[in-house]
């Protein structure tokens, strides 16, 4: 695996007055490759300069200039890198130990630490102590209090000031843009257009509290073949999954890493929608020695999962979390299509070898066989 560099910055702040200090905390970590890191600054500072002239590469200095934030987020769109951000809606967090910001920090600090380093185990990551980031200082605290090297081996963590570094800067750039996508404070007819823009950057977008409303996910109204039953039983076993899995090997970070992105389609896409197997390798191959293949995709991750007991709806279309017996139907016919063609070759070399030989030689004839050739039978 590629080593991989990180730079993280955070929007929002502690407070729960929603009215006037926004709905959401998100943090935002930039990924790249370590070996494209000095072509990758080359284009910010381009991009830097363009925009910023001598200032530095700031959401803020954007602020509620749309016009602007899109213009630079098309720029972007160009540059190399992957954003892994964790999204905190504060109206769902309740206790009042949330209200106190030591309590606040402690609980994102220990979700950001595991969702970073279960994901990446080797990783570089910096972020900003300039201005107000107290989380940010406050995470450099928790790592260094609670990292454990020998189950981490090669990782790192780094404090950079952000006027040092534009990769901190891209973190800025891409934490206030999430902030304009979800904060209730933040929002436009715009923030649709900004998710669009960013949606091939997001290696994985992690909501918390992992709450799950089942009208939340339900399309009724435009959609009548949706079945909540099937949605429901299709959600809850792919958080699951992702709740009880340790990314303590490449396959495992790869099953976590797809539901995750599967469960993001199904929240922004049309639940008739499926995508594709090379749009989920695509986005699976980040920073990888080399590419994810097809085959191990479909063995090691899809294959697997399904061997859990995962729900993933199938066609020749891709892949999707299930909404409807339709669906169902679908994968079931699409390994119709392959499993029968198979059987009756099986059945056809077997009927040839036992013709030849007058009825003494059935090839399946064999313990290990039993089953398939009784499956052969019931479907002759």
């Amino acid at each position: 695996m590629k080593k991989v560099i990180a730079f993280a910055d955070e929007f929002g702040n502690n407070s729960f007055d929603f009215d006037t200090q926004g709905s959401h905390f998100i943090i935002a970590s930039v990924i790249m490759n370590q070996d494209e890191l000095s072509e990758i600054q080359i284009q910010l500072e381009e991009i830097r300069k363009r925009f910023f002239q001598t200032g530095e590469i700031k959401s803020n200095k954007v602020s509620k200039n749309h016009k602007r934030r899109i213009l630079i987020l098309k720029e972007l769109k160009k540059v190399n890198f992957s954003v892994y951000a964790v999204v905190i809606d504060k109206r769902k967090l309740f206790g009042e130990g949330f209200k106190y910001k030591q309590s606040f920090y402690k609980y994102l600090n220990g979700i950001l630490y595991k969702e970073l380093y279960r994901t990446f185990p080797q990783l570089e990551l910096k972020v900003d102590e300039h201005g107000g980031n107290d989380f940010m200082r406050s995470f450099k605290k928790y790592v260094e209090k609670n990292h454990i090297r020998n189950l981490f081996a090669g990782s790192d963590f780094q404090i950079q000031k952000s006027h040092n570094d534009l990769g901190v800067q891209l973190a800025d750039m891409m934490a206030g843009t999430l902030g304009y996508i979800f904060d209730e404070l933040k929002k436009s007819d715009k923030s649709s257009e900004f998710a669009e823009l960013i949606n091939d950057k997001l290696f994985s977008l992690n909501y918390f509290p992992k709450e799950y409303k089942p009208e939340e996910f339900s399309e009724k109204a435009t959609f009548s073949e949706y079945d909540e039953t099937i949605a429901t039983l299709g959600l809850n076993r792919a958080f699951d999954f992702i709740d009880k899995t340790t990314g303590n090997t490449p396959d495992n970070r790869d099953r976590i890493n797809f539901l995750k992105l599967l469960l993001l389609y199904h929240q922004s896409n049309h639940p008739r929608k499926f995508t594709t197997s090379a749009e989920f390798v695509r986005h699976l191959s980040v920073n990888r020695q080399s590419p994810l293949s097809k085959e191990r995709f479909s063995s090691k991750v899809i294959g697997h999962l399904r061997d859990k007991g995962i729900l993933i709806a199938s066609s020749r279309d891709g892949y999707k979390i299930p909404t409807s017996a339709s669906d169902m139907k679908k994968y079931i016919n699409h390994g119709k299509s392959i499993v029968l063609p198979v059987l009756r070759r099986i059945e056809e070399c077997r009927n040839a070898i036992l013709l030849a030989t007058a009825n003494e030689y059935d090839i399946l004839d064999h313990p290990e066989y039993q089953k398939l050739k009784e499956l052969i039978e019931n479907v002759g």
